[in-house]
């Protein structure tokens, strides 16, 4: 038997993302509606990376296909990322470092990022979209989107882009710092990552703002760069 919190689980799980939020705005006069989405929040290492995406004005053939990107594939993922990269009118990618979320808080280097990404936006976009919350520092008019990922086509289309765009980092990353499974665990706080970070210690790309981190001193990893 589902309780009422499985219930609204299960159906926010089957929602499929749509355009009739972004059409709101354009039917304002607002021609140039960008989706924007941040992946790498919880992780324990690496960046977090946030994108921006204006749809093509016609609905492509892949729209049906978005989803919140937790609920596709990694393969489906790539192709839909592929698909947006070379059909979208524009879209931006913008990252913030470990380091740099130490350095102010992983809340401000979201949208730190958010903001690169919506600035590299060609042509700019005229009002944003976004998932959950507000951001600040830019001109445009914008609307949070309670669970906008998985509500709003655009909005499932940045996070698509953002998710590859990190999981492409982190494959990197693990060939750079090799122990850690970051091509598996993506950073997260994993049995396998904890007991390299025990056994090896914390990288430079590692935020020592997060706990355990923050009580594991400041001990040189063996792997370096």
């Amino acid at each position: 038997m589902i309780g009422n919190t499985g219930l609204k689980a299960v159906a926010w799980a089957a929602t499929v993302p749509d355009r009739e939020i972004e059409h709101d705005w354009q039917a304002l006069g607002f021609r140039r509606v960008a989706g924007v989405d941040e992946v790498g929040r919880g992780p324990l290492a690496g960046p977090v990376v946030a994108a921006a995406v204006i749809l093509p004005r016609r609905d492509p053939a892949w729209l049906r296909e978005l989803r919140d990107s937790k609920l596709l594939a990694p393969a489906q993922r790539e192709r839909l990322a592929c698909l947006i990269r070379r059909e979208a009118p524009a879209y931006g990618v913008g990252v913030a470092s470990a380091r740099r979320i130490d350095e102010i808080g992983i809340a401000a280097a979201a949208r730190e990022a958010m903001r690169r990404a919506v600035v590299l936006l060609a042509p700019a976009p005229e009002a944003l979209l976004l998932d959950a919350f507000h951001l600040d520092g830019v001109p445009q008019p914008q609307e949070a989107i309670i669970r906008g990922d998985s509500r709003c086509s655009a909005i499932a289309a940045a996070s698509i882009i953002a998710k590859v765009a990190r999981d492409r980092m982190l494959d990197g990353l693990d060939h750079r710092f090799p122990g850690y499974g970051f091509g598996r665990n993506r950073g997260y706080a994993t049995a396998e990552h904890l007991a390299a970070l025990a056994r090896l210690g914390p990288t430079p790309i590692h935020r020592r703002s997060f706990a355990p981190l923050r009580l594991e001193g400041e001990r040189e990893p063996e792997h370096r760069p």
